[in-house]
Formats: structure tokens, sequence, C-alpha cells
């Protein structure tokens, strides 16, 4: 398995009432770059709060980050800034339970991360929201015109009262 690009591992022991800034550095904010596909990340840093509640540590905080995107549409590059809460929990592993291994889990569990040992990685979990925050489908201000040299028309041009619309001209 291929280590993070962004760890910040902390002993689960000490992790009661720490408070942490995350930035990464420079090769570690162009790795990330590479894994989440953009252009590049201009800026990245994460503000957490730790505390223990037995064997879990939960962790709250703020993600901000301006990246630079392609736009889903024209590819243009495509500035875009990212301000949002975190909140995440860190718990034990199930035994028995594989790393890789596919497991179901309902709503509470969604912001959940399973750790072994006695460490918890708080700058993956960091990564990890930054990649939920992107917008995949995000698009800049030439993605109409991209759109028209392509031939591709809209759902208003294309559905059935378009047609009508053509009956009348």
């Amino acid at each position: 398995m291929t280590p993070p690009e962004f760890s910040r591992e902390i002993d689960v022991r000490q992790a009661e009432g720490k408070q942490l800034r995350l930035i990464p550095s420079a090769a570690e904010t162009a790795a990330l770059a590479r894994r989440f596909a953009l252009v590049r990340i201009e800026r990245l840093e994460a503000e957490l709060v730790l505390s223990r509640q037995g064997q879990a540590v939960a962790a709250e905080g703020r993600l901000r980050a301006a990246i630079v995107q392609s736009c889903a549409v024209s590819g243009e590059d495509l500035a875009v800034t990212i301000d949002e809460p975190l909140g995440f929990r860190f718990v034990p592993a199930a035994p028995g339970h594989l790393p890789d291994e596919d497991i179901e889990i309902d709503a509470e569990a969604c912001d959940e991360i399973e750790y072994s040992g006695t460490t918890i990685d708080c700058g993956e979990a960091v990564a990890q929201s930054l990649a939920l925050a992107i917008d995949p489908f995000a698009e800049g201000p030439g993605a109409e015109e991209a759109r028209r040299r392509a031939g591709i028309i809209s759902e208003g041009e294309a559905g059935p009262f378009a047609a009508l619309a053509a009956l009348k001209k």
C-alpha cells in the first residue's frame, strides 16, 4: 500500500484536547494535486481540535483551500475556493476486518475513519475531506461557448417543446 501524500499521525493516547494546524509542504501539495487530478493546489490548511471518546477520537475544525481545477466542459483553468467545516471520528477497526474489505455502513458511520494500532492520520483525513469538497462538474465562464462550438445543445433546445417552438417559426 502506498503511503499517503499528506500524512500527519497522532498518537491516540495523547489526542485529548490537541489542537492542530495542518499545512502540507510544496511536495505534498503537488502530490495531492496529482492524486485528485487538479491543475494545482495553491493553498491548503486545516485546523482541528481532537477529543477522546473512549477509544474513539473526534476531530472538529475547518478546511480552507484554494485550488485550480479544469472546467468540466472547456478544460480551462478554474480557480475555486473551499471553506468548509470538518467533523469526523476515528474509531478502532472492527476485529477481523481487513482494510480493503468492503463493508456496509449506516448514515451515522459515514464520517467514521477506522484506525488500527495507536495512531490516527489526521493529514490523510484532511486530504479525503478535500477530495469530497471538490466539485467534479465545476464549470468556468467559457463552458457555454465550448458547448456551442461542439454542437451540444441544451435540454430546452432539444426537448419536446423545442420541436413545437420550431414549428411556430
